[in-house]
């Protein structure tokens, strides 16, 4: 029971941590590429870079109030459960958005020759000067890998997930639709702005590409998993080793087609990052071990993802003698 509770909370702050080093990507990239261009983002923090390029008010003030709000409806709707990782993205992204912008802000003012172009308006250095497509493909692109990372420790950086999950709790509808309906209009709204511009609309629509392209890729080789089926005589031996590295094996029984005998074979499931472990715990016991090793599209269960799909609701069954009897 106490080592349960050890390595359950070594994995949570593993995860808090691994979420924050996300976090850290995404207000570096949103603060330095996002900003200074005046290029609009999806999600919260687009919201609130809209209101600032409109009237000046901070993003990251925005960004927490609105996301107060849906907290708290969340809370009501979708439990703490599904919140508690949310609460700390989103007081820790408020910390990080704020902290950004006054060390760039004071960093040019300190090293004015460092830069050769500031935002006039919000004081932010451009990091890549005269070129705003760049800034968007390196900002967009560093945004993706930071969201990713989040959510391959089950966090969530609120805003529109918070919107997308509680509409997704009622309607038939998927996530990815409700998110990307969300930042469309978030970006869309960034052409009524007094210095919006069709090329920064257009900025902000590639930023959303780039960004879920990273996010799917970071997410999909972070998921990664791959099938063992081992043969070997000293099949009880690396099951243990296995075993003692918490994660499952399952032993099958077969037969040898051309010896007539009986075999046991191991088949094992983990993660791709995983496989050097498990070939040399094989080499280390039986280096003439047969070794299938194949990937996998999708691992289901304990230590792996969780079934996100909702099962059918069940229609009770009419008695066919009240039915006959209901018609007339």
């Amino acid at each position: 029971m106490v080592t349960q509770l050890k390595t359950s909370l070594f994995q949570d702050l593993r995860d808090y941590f691994i979420i924050t080093v996300g976090l850290m990507l995404y207000a570096f990239a949103f603060t330095c590429f996002m900003l200074p261009w005046e290029i609009t983002t999806g999600g919260l923090a687009g919201a609130g870079a809209v209101i600032f390029y409109a009237i000046g008010f901070p993003v990251q003030y925005t960004f927490f109030l609105v996301n107060i709000i849906l907290l708290i409806i969340a809370v009501k709707v979708l439990g703490w459960r599904f919140c508690v990782k949310t609460i700390y993205a989103v007081f820790m992204l408020t910390f990080l958005l704020g902290i950004t912008q006054e060390v760039m802000t004071e960093w040019a003012r300190v090293e004015p020759g460092l830069f050769r172009s500031i935002n006039p308006r919000s004081g932010l250095p451009l990091i890549v000067p005269d070129n705003a497509f760049m800034s968007c493909i390196i900002g967009a692109a560093i945004e993706g890998i930071g969201i990713g990372i989040v959510f391959l420790s089950n966090g969530s950086t609120g805003g529109t997930d918070i919107i997308a999950s509680i509409i997704n709790k009622y309607k038939d509808v998927t996530l990815g639709q409700m998110m990307m309906l969300c930042d469309l209009i978030i970006i869309s709204s960034s052409i009524c702005l007094p210095t919006g511009s069709v090329d920064k609309l257009l900025y902000g629509y590639c930023t959303l590409v780039i960004t879920n392209l990273m996010i799917d890729y970071v997410v999909d080789r972070g998921r990664q998993s791959v099938q063992f089926l081992i043969f070997s005589r000293r099949y009880d031996e690396i099951a243990a080793a296995i075993n003692a590295t918490h994660r499952g094996v399952t032993v099958l029984n077969g037969q040898g087609w051309y010896t007539k005998q009986e075999r046991k074979v191991l088949v094992v499931l983990a993660k791709k990052r995983e496989s050097t472990n498990i070939f040399r715990i094989i080499q280390s016991i039986d280096p003439a071990a047969f070794v299938s090793q194949s990937k996998v599209i999708g691992v289901f269960g304990e230590g792996f993802d969780r079934i996100k799909v909702k099962g059918e609701k069940t229609v009770p069954k009419v008695d066919s003698q009240v039915e006959d009897t209901a018609t007339p």
